[in-house]
């Protein structure tokens, strides 16, 4: 990749997670420690598979070295202790979490599960390169992550 893209893409990288800042510390709400927790997390989830969605896509060029730092990034993510943010008497307040959760935490736990396991294998296939199974594991963690905003988010806030 010449250089000048590559320092195009690294500088809109930065741009973007300087720009998203303020979401994630708007998330920062002392009076909802719980609530703010989550909403970090799946900050930090959108952040980093977003764009190697947009990448597989072709709605950004593709950098392979960029998708295998962001693939890394959500990995470790997923492996975040989410659940501790679902503590009980925690679906009151700013949230988009359906009181479901609470009644279905086994489901749950076995969603989240899901999008741990889809996270490493999108991780192993970045590292390996190969754009088709790259494809598959974005289609795949895509899933995993649309499973549970069907059944656990809600799409306004609940108060």
């Amino acid at each position: 990749m010449p250089m000048p893209l590559k320092r195009t893409l690294a500088a809109a990288a930065v741009a973007a997670s300087v720009a998203a800042a303020p979401l994630v510390s708007a998330h920062l709400d002392s009076d909802e420690p719980l609530q703010s927790y989550r909403q970090s997390y799946f900050t930090l989830v959108a952040m980093n598979f977003g764009p190697i969605a947009d990448m597989v896509k072709g709605d950004i060029p593709w950098d392979l070295e960029m998708l295998q730092g962001w693939a890394d990034d959500l990995e470790d993510v997923t492996e975040l202790n989410l659940l501790r943010g679902f503590a009980p008497g925690s679906d009151k307040g700013t949230t988009r979490a359906k009181p479901a959760i609470w009644d279905n935490m086994d489901d749950f736990e076995a969603k989240l599960a899901d999008l741990r396991e889809a996270a490493e294998a999108l991780d192993e296939a970045a590292e390996g390169g190969d754009r088709a199974a790259i494809a598959e594991a974005v289609k795949a963690t895509g899933g995993a992550c649309k499973a549970c905003h069907d059944e656990y988010k809600s799409k306004d806030y609940l108060y």
